[in-house]
């Protein structure tokens, strides 16, 4: 059945509530996700927060014994009807982890991956693809004449773009990063930072980080999960200025997390 999503939101979430057996890791979470914007999750480990991102493509329901409850409503759609198609899902709603994960092959197969496994078999087209991909997180001059190297052989920055790359080739309308930068230093964040304030332009943008000046440096919203809870969500200067809610201000001003 399909339902109304406004313009200006691309995901609305309904009391959403993830299980783990008998743990239960969301509880009754609603949040609209507006379209090309930049929206952070914060919290301290354990709080839900990647739960909730991996719910967005049901990359969840690989988890064993993993259950969900609620509505998240995409293209005027629940993903979770009987009838989703999850391969069509995860190519527009595509994910990037938190370390690199380049396979072991050239940076060509890598980036044209997703198009092979979707049935692309056109070589010009995957060609363009990847032309546009590495051009779109600024890695086409660092690898136009070794597109057959290895992707292993990149820096640890250039394989976290390169990775991001991978997901822009499916033609995604969101990209849900978790903890992205986790593993890079502070030059190598610097630069999927800005990479991601350029991204929003065209796609949406759903972070998880633990890094609290990150989600202030690059979001243009931020929700606060604690323990499964959403406890708070707005405008990420009001939320890092004026929180609603003292368990924010709390985690925000390191009383707490």
């Amino acid at each position: 059945m399909s339902e109304l999503v406004t313009s200006e939101n691309i995901i609305e979430v309904r009391s959403l509530q993830v299980f783990y057996g008998l743990f239960q890791a969301l509880k009754n979470v609603d949040i609209d996700i507006q379209a090309r914007k930049i929206t952070a999750l914060i919290g301290p480990s354990g709080c839900g927060k990647s739960t909730f991102l991996r719910t967005l493509n049901r990359m969840n329901d690989l988890i064993e014994g993993s259950r969900t409850e609620g509505r998240v409503i995409f293209d005027g759609k629940n993903i979770f009807d009987g009838d989703t198609d999850l391969l069509e899902l995860r190519r527009r709603i595509g994910m990037v982890f938190q370390r690199p994960n380049p396979f072991p092959l050239s940076i060509f197969d890598n980036v044209t991956y997703g198009l092979r496994v979707h049935g692309q078999t056109d070589r010009t087209l995957m060609e363009e693809r990847l032309f546009h991909s590495l051009q779109a997180v600024n890695l086409w001059d660092e690898t136009k004449d070794r597109l057959e190297a290895n992707a292993l052989s990149l820096t640890g920055e250039q394989q976290q773009r390169l990775c991001i790359a991978r997901v822009l080739a499916l033609g995604p309308e969101v990209v849900l990063m978790d903890e992205p930068c986790s593993a890079l230093d502070p030059t190598a964040t610097a630069k999927i930072e800005d990479l991601m304030y350029q991204l929003k332009q065209k796609y949406t943008i759903i972070i998880v980080t633990h890094n609290m000046q990150q989600a202030a440096r690059v979001s243009d919203y931020t929700g606060y999960f604690l323990l499964g809870e959403l406890v708070e969500f707005g405008q990420t200067d009001q939320i890092f200025t004026s929180p609603r809610d003292r368990r924010t201000e709390d985690y925000i001003t390191g009383r707490f997390g």
